[in-house]
């Protein structure tokens, strides 16, 4: 009996083909447009978060500015028994 060679025949996928991207297909052009939306974007975040933690800061202050006094000795760590 003669012995039978097995030939294994496996495609292999093309580098060329699977090499393709999103980015090759789109227009450099519009690349360039999207990423400087995106920059413009975290740039406008950015600041809106800075504008609000400004808020938060000026309220606080506001809110420190208008205590009572009777909330202000309250508050306080000391024990004023002790200066009776």
């Amino acid at each position: 009996m003669k012995k039978q060679k097995r030939q294994n025949h496996q495609s292999k996928p093309k580098k060329e083909e699977s090499a393709v991207t999103l980015k090759d297909l789109i227009n450099p052009d519009l690349m360039k447009q999207l990423k400087e939306q995106q920059d413009q974007l975290k740039v406008e975040e950015e600041r809106k978060k800075e504008a609000e933690e400004q808020r938060k800061r000026d309220e606080r202050k506001l809110k420190e500015k208008n205590k009572s006094f009777e909330e202000l000795l309250n508050e306080s760590g000391m024990n004023w028994k002790e200066f009776k």
